[in-house]
């Protein structure tokens, strides 16, 4: 039986694993959305920036920073939990993580609602994959600002999954 790893290096692992997700979507980077983990848990942080107002008069954030936000949130939840079993078993090795992850899922729909003016203070968001096959997903996002039963944004996307390479 194989020994336990130590948490430190499952950590790493995870935060490396997470890391080389969240920069493969470039744009994420530009608008400075970066993700808190707790295990296997994700939540989406946008930090507020001036250059994410679309209305200066209100202000508030510009509908397509909302989308994006979500879109990104929804894309990396369902690429981290299309990892997670590799990941954690050690079959995704550290060394290649940044080379060998799997495409990112290409979205075929996705509808925004939008609830509320988006406030010019930091958003966050969290996805839940509805429905994840060989070929098809469903997921559903929700944003929040300063509390979180009161959603300024939700969504929902249906994606196409890339093609793994074991099957």
């Amino acid at each position: 039986m194989k020994a336990p790893e130590p948490v430190q290096q499952l950590k790493h692992r995870r935060d490396t694993a997470l890391g080389a997700l969240v920069g493969a979507i470039p744009y994420a980077g530009f608008l400075g959305i970066r993700f808190e983990r707790h295990g296997d848990e994700l939540t989406a942080v946008l930090p507020y920036d001036d250059k994410l107002i679309g209305n200066p008069i209100l202000p508030a954030i510009h509908g397509g920073v909302t989308a994006s936000f979500l879109e990104v949130t929804a894309i990396i939840e369902l690429s981290w939990a299309m990892l997670w079993d590799d990941l954690e078993s050690g079959r995704l090795a550290l060394d290649s993580m940044t080379d060998n992850l799997p495409r990112l899922p290409k979205t075929i729909d996705f509808t925004v609602d939008y609830l509320r003016t988006g406030l010019p203070r930091d958003a966050y968001a969290r996805a839940r994959v509805n429905r994840s096959g060989r070929r098809y997903a469903s997921v559903h996002v929700e944003a929040w600002q300063d509390n979180r039963a009161r959603l300024f944004a939700q969504a929902t996307g249906h994606f196409l999954m890339p093609q793994r390479k074991d099957g």
